[in-house]
């Protein structure tokens, strides 16, 4: 059974409106990013279409299934009170996998388990419909089935969008790109160039059905306690890529991603990586018994900072995925995305005021980036993706590793434990230099530090 996307709950306008028909804004792509800006907007009284290709917002949208409290009660306040969510989250596990091995970390808090909470577990299908009909509620028209072909310009200003309805030219004063990783919008006017294969990751995710009652035996949960599982390296076979397990209420989201560069050289199917997992011996007893409910697939731009497109041009400003605003190293994207889609509302609200819809009114938004956490935080990490990119040693050879110092002197077999930290010293020798491991480890440090 797959997430409920039954006809009758399917986003309501038809593209069947007079054409031409003028908004004060457009925005493509009903995602995270795009419905809070349309929600914003249309609180504020500001007539607002939002057109999305799918047959309702969130039958195409895709995330691993995490999402942050604190970000999103900034866009729908106390939203966790009515939200269809699945778990609030208690633990997050971190799992540096070898072919038969395991290093765990974990780190659970009584904190997480108190209300409003921290984070919580989400089926996007599901949350994404609520969040339409908030939107909806707030005035906004949701246009769904409809494909957004190009933008309609005079001069160099975005005066609307052409899509592939008949005479379905939409115009409006400013148009907002949340139209996902491969943005044709921001492609189209130059703000953002197609992603290279290094500068994105192609994940696939499957929801698998398990009662209730055994995710709670499994992962040491009760009530609507929720867990996550980050795993590294022989999760993604050696490759730069992560993988997850997410808790929810009878199902588990799992799924695993790598760079696309990789996956070319390789010459590996998406699939094959999914199955290589899922049969990893500490993670397929966590699936037996699990029954696929939904396959899925997205890509995720992984360039951080320097990946990121240019934020505004004249009559268009660029939010959430469609802008590269990926934090990779904490898995955080829905939560940047509503964030730009705040900060874009903020900056159209300005430019409504003065009545200018100009690149120079609307750069007030990439101002407002600029001072948020979004830039903060992928400043921070500018470095991450060229690094682990260039060094597939910290998945493959150091993971190795660590896992065999653990194995090692775990094992009780009549060598002494000095005669176990020399094996150990001279086994990794044999691998790698010290000098070297300590010039890695210290690249490593400046690159997430």
């Amino acid at each position: 059974m797959s997430e409920q996307r039954s006809p009758q709950q399917n986003s309501v306008e038809p593209a069947t409106r007079p054409a031409g028909e003028k908004f004060d804004v457009i925005v493509v792509g009903a995602g995270p990013a795009g419905l809070s800006t349309a929600y914003l907007l249309s609180k504020a009284g500001i007539k607002v279409a939002v057109i999305e290709r799918g047959d309702f917002p969130g039958s195409k949208n895709v995330m691993g299934g995490v999402l942050y409290r604190q970000p999103t009660e900034e866009i729908f306040p106390e939203f966790w009170r009515s939200a269809p969510l699945e778990r609030h989250i208690v633990e997050t596990q971190a799992w540096v996998l070898t072919e038969r091995a395991a290093f765990k970390a974990a780190h659970r808090h009584e904190a997480f388990n108190e209300e409003p909470y921290n984070s919580f577990t989400v089926l996007r299908a599901r949350f994404d419909k609520w969040m339409a009909q908030q939107v909806r509620a707030a005035g906004a028209l949701i246009i769904t089935e409809t494909v957004v072909e190009s933008p309609l310009m005079e001069g160099d200003r975005v005066v609307g969008v052409h899509t592939g309805r008949p005479d379905g030219d939409l115009y409006a004063d400013v148009v907002v790109a949340a139209d996902g990783v491969n943005s044709l919008l921001a492609q189209k006017i130059g703000l953002r160039k197609e992603l290279p294969p290094n500068e994105a990751a192609l994940a696939v995710k499957e929801v698998i059905a398990l009662p209730r009652e055994v995710i709670q035996d499994r992962f040491g949960l009760a009530g609507n306690q929720g867990a996550t599982v980050e795993l590294y390296a022989d999760a993604s076979w050696g490759m730069v890529g992560t993988a997850w397990i997410y808790t929810n209420r009878d199902s588990l989201s799992i799924g695993v991603g790598a760079l696309i560069s990789q996956l070319m050289e390789r010459q590996m199917r998406p699939n094959d990586l999914l199955e290589h997992f899922k049969e990893h011996p500490m993670v397929a007893p966590l699936l037996e018994g699990g029954e696929t409910r939904e396959y899925l697939g997205h890509l995720i731009p992984e360039g951080g900072l320097y990946g990121m497109s240019k934020l505004y041009t004249h009559g268009l400003v660029v939010v959430g995925d469609a802008a590269g605003m990926i934090n990779s190293m904490h898995r955080e994207g829905s939560n940047l995305a509503m964030l730009s889609g705040k900060l874009a509302a903020q900056a159209i609200l300005r430019a409504r005021e003065w009545n200018d819809y100009s690149a120079d009114s609307l750069a007030y938004y990439d101002q407002l980036v600029r001072d948020s956490i979004i830039y903060k935080d992928l400043f921070k990490y500018r470095r991450m993706a060229r690094f682990f990119e260039t060094h597939p040693e910290f998945f493959s050879l150091y993971p190795d590793l660590l896992n065999e110092t653990c194995r090692e002197m775990l094992t009780v077999n009549g060598l002494s434990k000095r005669s176990k930290q020399r094996k150990i010293f001279w086994g990794a020798l044999g691998r790698r230099m010290p000098w070297r491991m300590a010039w890695d480890m210290f690249k490593a440090w400046r690159a997430v530090a």
